[in-house]
């Protein structure tokens, strides 16, 4: 299978052809959609049949036994055989959301550089979770201010492949990760913002930093002693 959203997460369609189907969606031969994973939603949108009948595409997930990117279906629909040709195209707005908050949350781990312990987004707001020293606090506004400043900025932000071996020798990168890196793969995705910073992930990003538009902290949580949940949206919201 074809990842195409790593080719180019701009692309909103895509002919495609069933491969198989499984309870509760279809695996295709290629696909745009991306995948729940990493703190990022998974994509939704729809399936058009040769027919023209269109099915709604309610979630996109990896299948962790196998690694097929499964497109799930509502439960009432009636599965295309394997081999059907069908046209998917992605909720391009949430996506694109999706996409800036996502390389928001990059630099909001540059502005703060503490230990990141976790983080979650959706098409509304987002959050980092951070590792602090003890009775250390974090300000609001400057945080927003730095945040924005570092958007203004329009630093280029580019996805690299590097093989895993690689990874395995450059221990900053692989400590700038929350989670484990997947050394089980032959290659592992970078993003670079230019200027900015460089670290793993398998996300889907914007071409720049300018891209994401203003942003606002709307809160930060005493998440225990040491952590620090710092939440963002959108400045329009």
């Amino acid at each position: 299978m074809q990842e195409c959203f790593y080719l180019d997460p701009y692309q909103t369609r895509l002919e495609t052809s069933v491969v198989r189907h499984r309870e509760g969606g279809v695996v295709l031969s290629d696909t745009i959609c991306y995948p729940q994973g990493g703190g990022q939603p998974g994509d939704t949108g729809t399936l058009t049949l040769p027919d023209g009948t269109t099915l709604s595409i309610e979630n996109t997930r990896r299948d962790p036994e196998s690694g097929d990117i499964v497109h799930f279906l509502p439960d009432n629909a009636q599965y295309p055989r394997s081999g059907t040709p069908v046209v998917v195209q992605i909720d391009w707005a949430r996506r694109h959301r999706h996409m800036r908050m996502h390389t928001c949350l990059h630099l909001l781990s540059e502005v703060l550089k503490y230990e990141v312990t976790s983080g979650n987004l959706t098409a509304e707001s987002a959050r980092l979770d951070f590792n602090l020293p003890e009775g250390e606090e974090l300000d609001k506004q400057d945080i927003e201010t730095r945040l924005n400043c570092m958007i203004d900025a329009d630093h280029a932000v580019i996805m690299k492949m590097i093989p895993s071996a690689e990874l395995i020798t450059q221990p900053d990168l692989i400590a700038s990760m929350a989670l484990p890196p997947p050394l089980d793969k032959p290659e592992v995705h970078l993003v670079e913002i230019q200027s900015v910073s460089l670290e793993p992930c398998g996300g889907t990003h914007v071409r720049h930093t300018a891209e994401i538009g203003r942003v606002a902290v709307k809160k930060i949580e005493n998440k225990g002693k040491r952590n620090k949940r710092v939440i963002i949206a959108f400045a329009e919201e």
